[in-house]
Formats: C-alpha cells, structure tokens, sequence
C-alpha cells in the first residue's frame, strides 16, 4: 500500500485563538508530564544515586511475621496507624518551596504576658467572671447527663408508666386539660398533643367481616333458608319504596287534554290585566274613596315638650327604687326561708332530674355504638352497600369441584374500604362526555357538479 502524502493547509496563526486551534502540542504535553512524575518520584533517574535505587539483598527475606496469638494481631491492628488517613499524607517527594511559614498565633499566645499572669493570680485566688461561672455550671450539667444517660440495649425504665416529678406536686383534680397545658409550659415542661387521627381507628367495623353461614357451597338448609328469606324482604321493601314514590308523584296529578292546558295557561297569564269587570269594579271604588276622605290632617311624629324633672320627682324616684330594692331582697330571704321546710321535695325533684339525665346519657351512648358503625360522608356520593351474593335451591352443588364463581373479591374489598371510612365513595364514570365540535366544509373545498 503506497502512502499517499497530503499537502498540509496554510493556516493563519496571527491570534492566541488560532494558534492554539492549529498547533499540535501533545509532545510538550507529555514531555512536562514525564518531568512532573520524575519530580514527584524524587527526581531524575540519571541524577540519582544506587543507593536510593537498589537495595542489598544480603539472604535474610524480611517478610511479615504473622502473629499467632489472636490477642497480640489486635493490639498491633489497634496501634497501627488507619488506612483511611494514608489519603491526608502527601504521595510526592518534590519539597515545599516556601520553607518558612507564618503561623497563625492562638488567642492565648497574643495575649500580653503581665495580663495573662494577672488572670492566672486571679483563677487561683477563686474570683471568677459571670461567663466562666456560667460555663463551669454548663459543664457540670453536661457531665452528669452524660453520666445518667442509659447505654445502648439497657432497658432499667418504664417510661411509660413514668411520672413527672413536677407533675406530681400539682394539684390537677380541678384543672382542664387547657389550663394544665398552660401550666406545664411556664414551669419549663411541655407536652405535646398527639393528633386524634393516629390516636383511633377510622371505624370501628372489621376489615374482613365473616360471611353469612348461608352463602356457603354446602350450607345447612336452615342457614340457606334465613339467607334467602333476608333478601326476599330487602326486596320487597324497595318494591314497596318505589310504588310509594310512584303513588306520590306521577299517579297524584291528573292527566289534563292540551286544549284544556292552553285555556289554564290563558287565564293564569292573564290575571291582574284588566277587563269589563275589573273596569266597572274599580270605577265604584273610586267613587266610595272620594267620599270617605277626611278634611283632617294629622301629624305622624306630633312635637314633644323638653320638660325636665323637678327635685321633687327625682327625690320620689329614689324612694321607690330603695323600696322595690328593699322588697326584692325581702322576698329573697323569705323564698330561703320557704326552701327549708321543701327540702324533701327538693331532694325528690333532683334525683328525678338524676334518672332523667342517665337515661339519656344511657341512650346517647347507644346511638354513639350505633352511629360508630354507620359509614360517614366523606363525598356527596351516598355509600350504597354491595347487593348480598346468594345461590338458589337448584344451583347448589354440595361439592367445590362444580361450584361456580360468585361474587367479585375486587369489588367486595372496595366496598369494604369505603364502609370503614377508608375510601370516599364515587360514582363509576365509564363514558367521558366531549364537546360537540361544529363540522363544515370550507368554500374552497366544495365541490359544484356543472349541469
């Protein structure tokens, strides 16, 4: 194969930009690379000594004695220096250039002696600053919370069932849960309040509830019984529901002719426009108007004089007010009086009042059981609960082999989900609607058949 030689390009090198863009300099590039190694190797090999290059093999192979005892390998592997601070040390041989550096003094060395020797004469006399002491006291603390705090996997404590010190030398029989918040957090403790969602379940009905005895493959003929007579009057009430909405709507109005329709429509539009009757009505109307007016005027709102009160009726005023004042408290003392000798009515009326209050105290509870169980609305989609499965006399088959699917398990867990609260129920959206889009056919694209 004969080399073909390419005429080399005349290009401009005139700026730094050029010349570096058509100018190779990977020759350079290596050669100052090599000179970086040799450096960082301890210089130029020709430069440098056989001693610094090879070593006297004098017979004795120096390996690495392995040491037998397990107690001795972790006490050299403990006192041998870490691998991970081989990366801190420098792995080049070319010395420092600048020998000499400035060390920055600490706090301690700047100061000047005479002052530092007046501070030591002081710590040693006992006279401390606010600073010091408040440091020395912090350290104390630190000390002793380090001391006290438990290892990993020591369990000594209950600190559930722990009280607080602090807690216990208040008096909380009469405090809300507010006021004792508020005095735990000015005496330096807070509790926290944990949000009632963590705290409870979302319903109180089980995730799985058993199924009835009845929808088994192979159930007794009692339990299919009961279970078919359940569905049966689920039924008919929903039939009876229906012919009830029925009767109150569409069977309570009466069936009108159009004709019949138009003249109803005719005289409910026009009612109040006036006709012969209504003409000769209003004109006689008139006329007993005309003669009931009165010549006389009256004001609304007649002037009141401004009479101010006289020392007389002001002193008798205060008289009476003393007097009813006085009769009040009269009554009062008298009604306290009577109240004595009615104190076994009195102690009749309240314990009435007592049973009254635990009866319903009683049925309030068992609505709140009740209502504990009931589905909440967490959409304005109604919670519809899934259609009981059931088998009929003739398709039941006694044996798993024949049995046939009913029922479906996912439908069955998603209504399980929205009855325990889980899951806002929601209407099933198969078909989205779309916009009707406005079809035509523009004018350049109609098509005109010449007769």
């Amino acid at each position: 194969m004969i080399d073909v030689k390419t005429k080399k390009r005349k290009v401009s090198k005139k700026t730094k930009k050029s010349w570096r863009k058509h100018v190779d300099t990977t020759d350079v590039e290596n050669f100052l690379e090599e000179e970086r190694l040799e450096e960082r190797l301890g210089g130029p090999v020709s430069q440098r000594s056989d001693k610094d290059l090879f070593v006297i093999d004098k017979g004795t192979a120096t390996k690495d004695i392995k040491l037998v005892d397990k107690k001795q390998r972790r006490l050299a592997l403990k006192n041998a220096e870490p691998k991970c601070f081989s990366i801190l040390k420098p792995n080049s041989l070319v010395p420092d250039p600048i020998v000499k550096r400035n060390r920055v003094r600490t706090p301690e060395e700047r100061k000047d002696p005479i002052l530092r020797r007046k501070e030591l004469e002081r710590k040693a006399k006992g006279i401390l600053k606010l600073k010091e002491k408040l440091a020395i006291k912090d350290r104390a603390l630190a000390d002793l919370k380090r001391a006290n705090r438990p290892k990993r996997g020591d369990f000594k404590e209950d600190i559930w069932n722990k009280e607080d010190p602090v807690l216990s030398k208040i008096d909380t029989e009469w405090m809300t849960s507010d006021t004792m918040r508020h005095t735990i957090s000015h005496m330096g403790l807070r509790k926290r309040k944990l949000p009632t969602t963590l705290l409870k379940k979302p319903s109180v009905l089980p995730a799985i509830e058993a199924p009835h005895p009845g929808t088994s493959y192979n159930p007794s003929y009692k339990d299919h019984q009961n279970l078919l007579h359940d569905i049966a009057q689920k039924e008919l009430e929903l039939m009876k529901e229906e012919a009830h909405l029925n009767r109150v709507t569409n069977k309570m109005f009466k069936k009108v002719s159009s004709s019949e329709k138009d003249e109803n429509t005719l005289k409910e539009l026009a009612e109040g426009l006036p006709c012969k009757e209504n003409k000769d009505q209003s004109n006689n109307d008139n006329n007993n108007d005309d003669t009931d007016i009165d010549n006389d005027i009256k004001s609304i709102n007649p002037p009141v004089k401004n009479k101010k009160k006289t020392l007389v009726t002001r002193r008798k005023q205060k008289e009476q007010k003393i007097l009813a004042n006085k009769l009040a408290q009269a009554k009062l003392e008298k009604k306290k009086i009577s109240d004595i000798y009615k104190l076994k009515l009195l102690q009749k009326q309240i314990s009435i009042k007592e049973k009254k209050e635990q009866m319903l105290q009683k049925k309030r509870n068992e609505l709140k059981k009740l209502k504990s169980k009931e589905t909440k609305t967490l959409s304005r989609v109604k919670f519809e609960p899934a259609e009981p499965s059931f088998t009929l006399a003739e398709e039941l088959t006694g044996n798993l082999r024949n049995v046939g699917r009913i029922g479906n398990l996912l439908k069955d867990r998603y209504k399980s989900l929205q009855q325990r609260n889980i899951v806002a129920p929601a209407n099933l959206v198969v078909k989205r609607s779309k916009g009707k889009v406005k079809r035509f056919i523009k004018p350049d694209h109609k098509i005109t058949l010449k007769e």
